[in-house]
């Protein structure tokens, strides 16, 4: 396809030669990373992170043991369900560089892609400045001054500003490893694994090595400058020991608030806030859609393992007073206390720049795809190794701006609420895909449903309420303004919308469920198909039908003049884009239906049977008039058709040039018709025949107010409905309505219904032979009103006295006025009588908007199709916006 090579095809879900992306750049760095490296070595450093050597003894000395485990049993399951939609999605097609916004944006499309990727990034750079303010919390406590200790070592000042300044230094430190690339860290990273899984061993094996009980003094700067002193004691295993620690919470000292379960549980929870920096790698591994599942699965499992055990561990060997007093108790209580302390450095350490190196490839992901524009489009710069340090450097400026908190508690509530929404995301886009049923949603990964996504997503956004209810509102409103924002930019893609395979799969179902047989009087609504020969005469025509249409299908069809069988392809497909851009420019509500056919007349019968589907089916054909008039280019006088602005573009390929091009110039006097009289007549006798009702209208080239831009409630318009035959003045004198009657009344009541039409006034003409000695007008005019009045029409009614045009209609006919109008010979109406009604019209209805007139029905021989079209032409000549209808439905219904 020609417009799969687009800005946000950067990264190609089917595969790395669709689109621009990382995998065929020059500068792409190659994909060097295995399963191990690129997946599980970043997943479980970025899990172990600052919570495993410095928030262990938080959580089990305030929560206890048991609501501990219960906290570790439910992030567990969450980022388990979130695990089964990220194996799932990324198996079923090519990852490339962006990982979970990748994922997210190629399956749900770029508003909501764009939205959470952007949310997910702001996840990232605030993980970023937790563990850098976890490292420094670490640091101080071996470092940092205390008037309680003698040591040489303690030489760093201490306070809110000293604690910023280590955070900015170390900081620094991570944005230089991560200028030089993302494959310098993969490599070092294993390394670091290595000397966290000895620090993690020394834990494990000092209860057996320390025996006997352990006394310590931990002393805290309390409010007003007080020194607070506690007294802790290791015990190693023992049952009292474990049975204190089972429940209850206390004060945390470093924020001097009383902690809770959600607050505990914030904290806990950005333990789990690294399942995806594996997938975040995806841009460096050979084989994402493999590596990605199964290298997440195996890092999860083994750090759930690892905290349970050290749960157990602190809670059996800790007294209560020690695991909350000191978060960082585990230094006291191993056998060489450097192995906790060079754990802690390199698993935080290592945890801020996997979290810095994710968010900027989310970040750089973001700016390749153009979908915030200029904001962030120095953001896709890369050097010549492909290391995009321009997105690198947006993310150090933003993490600097997090420690200025100061506190890793204060902002362990944000981050979680942050990874809770996206990974929320993340099930939604494998629920949508689930849902939407999609032939080519394969993945190889079967272990998940619907029923996973939606009780992940469900998890996701209690959890997150749970935490704190105001960072999880301000969180969704903040993603709601960027959907708002992205969708009103409305950024090209050619990923596919996941919004429309959902919306055909439910479409198809309420089709099916729409019965015609259940059709009611009561719920009928005007289903239009438009005949259009050249929108550039006929837009007018368009804009109002649309007001008409009153929530019914709307359908602009179209012929294309042609034999299939001398053509080499079919050249209707091609015009499809043209005219949904049509669509798209003049802002109105409808549907493109176009076919090829050797006449207007017979392809206009086959659009009649076959448009629409089910119970969506046009009942009312309306087409232009046909007369001699010079039809006006609306694409000249329309800014939107003009405006340079306007040529940029849609999201289809259709320029504003290309639009023009494609639609011919309107038709000349000299040039000639593709349409006779007699086909034109011919089409109106097959609606009939069709039983669909028929609307002709004329002059509304002058009809103003009626364009998408305008702003309008049509209070200072008229509508003009004529509601008897006016060409057979012998049915006009019967005091019964018949069913055309009523439907021009609808279709007048239906417009005045319309946004810009509503309060319009509308006026209903009766014409009466006043002179009459019956006085039969008179009970016409009170039949008319309390026709109104049950059909609850708001309308004035007039009385046009017209015995001088009846005088002139010629001699009485005596047969059915029904079959007057299929057998009377046309000639038998004068010119003068003509020219008379439309006097008669003219004097009446010169100040309104628009008027309905009632359509006679066409001669049953083609032989008199000229003479019908010359009469209703002399009627309604020089009027302005008339709509000529014959109705065959009723439409109108006086009970409940």
């Amino acid at each position: 396809m020609s417009n799969e090579h687009t800005p946000l095809l950067a990264h190609g879900v089917c595969g790395a030669s669709e689109g621009t992306g990382e995998a065929s750049t020059p500068n792409a760095v190659p994909r060097k990373l295995n399963t191990f490296f690129g997946v599980m070595v970043p997943t479980v450093l970025s899990m172990f992170s600052i919570v495993l050597f410095l928030r262990t003894g938080f959580v089990v000395g305030h929560a206890g043991l048991l609501q501990g485990l219960v906290m570790l049993l439910v992030a567990y399951t969450i980022i388990s369900l979130t695990i089964l939609s990220i194996c799932a999605i990324s198996t079923n097609g090519a990852v490339q560089g962006g990982g979970a916004y990748f994922m997210i944006s190629r399956s749900l499309g770029p508003e909501f892609g764009g939205s959470i990727g952007l949310m997910f990034f702001l996840a990232k750079v605030c993980a970023c400045g937790v563990y850098v303010l976890g490292l420094v919390e670490a640091l101080l406590d071996i470092f940092g001054q205390d008037p309680a200790s003698s040591s040489a070592f303690r030489v760093l000042p201490q306070g809110y500003w000293y604690t910023v300044l280590y955070s900015s230094i170390v900081l620094l430190l991570v944005l230089m490893v991560c200028l030089v690339g993302a494959h310098i860290f993969a490599r070092t990273s294993f390394l670091i694994l290595l000397v966290v899984t000895i620090s993690l061993l020394s834990i494990y094996i000092s209860p057996l090595a320390l025996t006997t009980p352990l006394k310590f003094l931990i002393t805290h700067q309390g409010p007003g400058n007080q020194t607070l002193t506690y007294n802790a004691s290791y015990t190693g295993f023992n049952g009292t020991t474990l049975k204190d620690n089972l429940a209850g919470y206390t004060v945390d000292y470093s924020t001097g608030k009383v902690m809770s379960f959600a607050t505990v549980f914030a904290v806990m929870f950005t333990s789990c806030t690294g399942i995806m920096a594996g997938a975040n790698m995806s841009g460096e591994l050979k084989n994402p859609s493999a590596a990605i599942p199964k290298g997440t699965i195996i890092a999860v499992l083994y750090t759930f393992i690892v905290y349970v055990l050290l749960f157990i561990l602190a809670s059996s060997t800790c007294e209560r007073t020690l695991l909350a007093q000191d978060y960082g108790f585990f230094q006291r209580i191993n056998i060489w206390p450097p192995f906790v302390t060079i754990g802690i450095y390199c698993s935080a350490l290592s945890a801020a720049m996997c979290s810095l190196i994710g968010a900027s490839r989310i970040l750089h992901a973001l700016a390749l795809d153009q979908l915030f524009g200029f904001p962030l489009a120095p953001a896709a710069i890369t050097s010549s190794s492909g290391n995009p340090w321009v997105a690198v450097l947006y993310t150090w400026g933003l993490a600097q701006c997090v420690v200025f908190a100061g506190q890793l508690n204060a902002i362990a509530g944000l981050v979680t609420v942050f990874y809770l929404l996206a990974y929320a995301a993340v099930d939604l886009a494998c629920l949508a895909l689930e849902w939407a049923s999609a032939p080519n949603f394969r993945p190889t990964f079967q272990v998940f449903s619907w029923h996973t996504c939606l009780l992940g997503i469900l998890s996701c956004l209690v959890m997150m309420f749970v935490i704190n209810p105001v960072y999880s509102s301000a969180s969704i409103v903040l993603l709601l303004l960027l959907l708002l924002f992205l969708h009103y930019r409305s950024p090209t893609s050619s990923w596919g919308y996941i919004s429309q395979a959902l919306i055909f799969h439910q479409v198809r179902k309420y089709l099916l469920m729409l019965d015609v047989r259940k059709d009611h009087v009561k719920f009928w609504r005007p289903q239009v198909l438009l005949m259009v020969a050249n929108p550039r005469s006929s837009c007018q025509l368009i804009n109002f039908v649309n007001q008409l249409k009153k929530g019914g299908l709307f359908v602009l069809g179209h012929v294309k003049l042609g034999d299939l069988d001398t053509l080499p392809s079919d050249p209707v497909q091609q015009q499809y884009n043209f005219w949904l851009s049509l669509v798209d420019k003049l802002g109105v509500k409808a549907f493109v239906d176009l076919t090829l056919s050797p006449s207007v007349r017979q392809g206009t019968q086959h659009l009649l049977r076959i448009t629409g589907l089910g119970g969506m089916k046009p009942n009312t054909l309306v087409l232009g008039f046909y007369d001699s008039c010079t039809p006006e280019d609306y694409f000249l006088q329309d800014p939107a058709f003009c405006e340079s602005k306007g040529s940029g573009g849609d999201d289809f390929g259709v320029d504003l040039p290309s639009l023009q091009a494609h639609f011919p110039p309107v038709r000349h006097v000299e040039s000639p018709r593709w349409l006779t009289s007699e086909e034109y007549v011919g089409i109106i006798s097959d609606a009939i025949k069709m039983s669909k009702n028929v609307c002709l209208g004329r002059y509304f080239f002058q009809l103003q107010g009626e364009g998408m831009g305008t702003k309008t409630d049509g209070a200072t318009r008229i509508i003009d409905v004529w509601p008897l035959n006016l060409l057979q003045p012998s049915s006009t004198s019967a005091a019964s309505v018949d069913v055309c009657s009523l439907f021009l009344l609808q279709m007048a009541c239906v417009l005045n219904m319309a946004s810009r039409w509503r309060h319009a006034k509308m006026r209903i003409f009766l014409c009466v032979e006043a002179e009459s000695s019956d006085q039969g007008w008179m009970v016409k005019e009170e039949t008319y009103r309390e026709l109104l009045r049950k059909l609850r029409i708001r309308a004035s009614i007039k009385i046009v006295p017209w015995d001088s045009v009846v005088q002139l209609y010629g001699q009485k006919q005596t047969q059915d006025p029904e079959l007057e109008g299929l057998t009377k010979p046309a000639q038998a109406l004068s010119e003068d009588f003509q020219s008379a009604v439309n006097r008669m019209l003219m004097e009446h209805s010169a100040e309104a908007a628009v008027r309905f007139l009632y359509l006679p029905r066409p001669p049953a021989h083609s032989s008199q199709s000229h003479t019908y079209l010359s009469q209703l032409e002399a009627v309604t000549y020089g009027l302005g916006p008339t709509l000529l209808i014959h109705g065959l439905t009723p439409v109108t219904c006086t009970e409940l």
